[in-house]
């Protein structure tokens, strides 16, 4: 089978003359070739495999090139890499690899193609496009790669236990493409991941997470999340969730599982938006249930205090996971502890003093804690979900509506505690905390407009009864 309408961009040319010049022979490797017979468009990165050396076709293909690119060269893994266009073109030796139990870094021999195509981690990725000028665009699949497409299957070239217990990192790469392309994994390769899911703990938290955010941000995040707890992998990585799962009963009275919730909600908020940090707030916003889930006689089960239980664990994940401890991660937080608040003002009369604490206390991120509530609307009754988002619907218009009038979005109080100072001739003190409080107060309760004539008289009258007199 020839593939030569995958080669028209005139870099493969070059490469292939440039190899020729070397007397190498050169294929480009993996992904590239799978998303071309995916169409899943084009490709922002190219592998490159030459029978020889990979960092000197690079340098041979970089002076060929007519703006003679800078050539990359990472001597330790035997690799180099270019850039053309928009294009990263990485070019590697041939090779074999063993591994040590306790590492997933190989030793490594120089090998002929098949020996690279032996290494490859699925039969979807080892497919290979021939390079050479007499057989350009011939497709090289030893393990039937091409059948596994059609038949949209994850399976391993080789023995599965030796492949995931070489690079544990595997497994999540197999579920991680299960999910990006709704495909299967195949039982044998599933059960392989099952036996191995141990091995994960040798692998870092930064390569576990690049995996994991790949996940989030598929199309449906819960076809991974699904296969990361069926094979145990998800235990090591978020224990939290697993926590999640289950149904309590204690006199007849049960509460929803909060996993099945969560994977739910996940995939609904993933409907919405493509913010990763959003999703993420949608993957943790119930991890506070499990340990605050009591039951009472009177009221069934519940859950108190579990938003801010959430955000408080939110920290400890992060920090577990090697994810970023910025403001990524106080959204999050900010997110996990506000994940409430919309939906008790969906359920009651939507007040304009509750719309204007919940965008002052949001901020900025106000539509999106309203996207987080509106795709925390599981249930199953249609009435109650179209009621739920038909209110959703009236909070956000009175959030617009208040915000256009009394903006306090970021609130910065229209009296300042320079003026404050001055009014009442004080130095620093607690009355001029005080005071601005009062002024907020009034402002978030609707009894005084933000504006500074009024907050300028409530100072007064708030001065006046803390004992202050005006400075002459």
């Amino acid at each position: 089978m020839n593939y030569k309408e995958a080669l028209q961009n005139p870099i493969f040319k070059i490469i292939s003359q440039s190899a020729n010049e070397l007397h190498l022979d050169s294929y480009v490797i993996g992904g590239f070739v799978r998303d071309f017979i995916l169409n899943r468009g084009s490709a922002k990165d190219i592998d490159v495999v030459a029978i020889g050396s990979g960092i000197a076709l690079a340098k041979q293909v970089a002076k060929n090139l007519p703006n003679k690119p800078k050539v990359q060269v990472f001597k330790t893994y035997g690799t180099a890499m270019l850039r053309y266009n928009d294009i990263e073109i990485e070019f590697v030796g041939a090779r074999k690899e063993s591994y040590n139990e306790d590492s997933r870094n190989p030793v490594v021999e120089d090998g002929t193609l098949e020996d690279d195509q032996n290494r490859r981690d699925f039969t979807i990725n080892a497919l290979a496009l021939d390079l050479n000028e007499n057989r350009f665009g011939n497709l090289l699949d030893p393990f039937g790669g091409i059948q596994d497409l059609e038949n949209k299957i994850i399976r391993t070239p080789l023995n599965p236990d030796i492949t995931y217990s070489d690079d544990p990192l595997r497994m999540m790469r197999a579920i991680r493409f299960a999910t990006q392309l709704n495909f299967v994994i195949e039982d044998e390769s599933l059960n392989a991941i099952t036996r191995n899911n141990s091995r994960l703990e040798i692998i870092t938290k930064e390569r576990i997470i690049v995996e994991l955010n790949k996940i989030l941000e598929s199309k449906v995040p819960s076809i991974g999340f699904l296969l990361l707890e069926k094979t145990g992998l998800l235990n090591y990585i978020l224990p939290e969730l697993t926590a999640l799962k289950g149904i309590d009963e204690v006199e007849g009275q049960r509460h929803k599982d909060n996993f099945y919730h969560t994977l739910e909600v996940v995939d609904n908020i993933a409907e919405n938006t493509d913010n990763l940090w959003l999703r993420w707030a949608a993957l943790l916003h119930d991890i506070g249930k499990a340990p605050t889930k009591r039951f009472s006689k009177k009221v069934g089960w519940t859950f108190h205090g579990h938003e801010f239980e959430g955000s408080k664990m939110t920290y400890h994940l992060f920090k577990r996971l090697k994810l970023p401890l910025n403001d990524k991660m106080k959204f999050v937080q900010k997110m996990v502890f506000m994940s409430s608040r919309p939906i008790v003002l969906a359920q009651d009369i939507v007040t304009d003093s509750a719309v204007r604490r919940l965008v002052f206390d949001a901020g900025d991120a106000v539509e999106d804690l309203m996207t987080l509530c509106e795709a925390d609307i599981t249930t199953k009754n249609p009435k109650k979900f179209k009621k739920y988002h038909n209110n959703f619907k009236i909070v956000r218009d009175k959030i617009v509506e208040v915000e256009a009038r009394d903006h306090v979005r970021n609130f910065q109080p229209p009296i300042s505690g320079e003026e404050i100072m001055e009014t009442f001739s004080l130095k620093p003190s607690k009355e001029i905390g005080q005071i601005k409080d009062v002024i907020k107060e009034a402002i978030l309760e609707g009894e005084i407009p933000n504006e500074h004539e009024a907050a300028f008289q409530l100072m007064l009258k708030a001065g006046k009864k803390l004992g202050l007199t005006v400075a002459k």
